[in-house]
């Protein structure tokens, strides 16, 4: 299931991030530190469901796996990625409800849960928001040097996480402006 080049939770001044790419029959999983404008690999794969079982057991399955994830890494947040819609509207309702275990799983533990679609994170990743799989793993590996994703699924997520750690960032440089203005004194009272 797991593998994983550090265990553990990061130091203190990093967050760790979980990327989810969730699928009813394998939901890719990728957890990176985030250390400024730094990003390492933590660890990567994949936790599947048996296609044999009935859809509410394949769903415990993929939350038991998603848990036992969060639990052995400890990521401070998570981003998932939107579903899109496609022409069978009975695999789209399939792919949601997974999606729906990959939103509950990290919420459920406290964690802050966003969502991207898959147009920005291609975007975010390889500059184009129409990439195919094989440019998004390339820059995956590259981004994240030591990152070998057995599994397309993998590599999906470790891209949602990617994505996240550069909106995140992109985020809190908008908060700061914000924040100073916050601690200024009113109008009309001395320092």
């Amino acid at each position: 299931m797991a593998r994983a080049a550090v265990g553990g939770a990061p130091a203190p001044d990093r967050v760790r991030l979980l990327g989810l790419d969730p699928g009813l029959r394998h939901t890719g999983w990728g957890v990176v530190d985030v250390s400024g404008s730094r990003l390492s690999h933590v660890a990567d794969g994949t936790v599947s469901s048996d296609e044999r079982r009935p859809l509410a057991e394949r769903l415990v399955e993929l939350y038991r796996g998603l848990v036992a994830v969060i639990e052995e890494f400890a990521p401070g947040e998570a981003a998932v990625e939107e579903t899109f819609v496609n022409k069978n509207p009975a695999s789209t309702l399939k792919l949601g409800v997974a999606r729906g275990i990959a939103l509950l799983a990290p919420a459920e533990r406290g964690m802050a849960v966003h969502e991207y679609s898959a147009n920005l994170i291609k975007k975010s990743v390889v500059g184009a928001g129409h990439a195919d799989k094989a440019q998004v793993e390339m820059m995956v590996r590259r981004l994240l040097p030591g990152s070998l994703p057995a599994r397309s699924d993998a590599a999906d997520a470790l891209a949602v996480a990617i994505c996240h750690a550069h909106h995140r960032a992109t985020q809190r440089a908008w908060m700061q402006p914000a924040a100073a203005i916050g601690r200024r004194a009113p109008a009309g009272t001395r320092p």
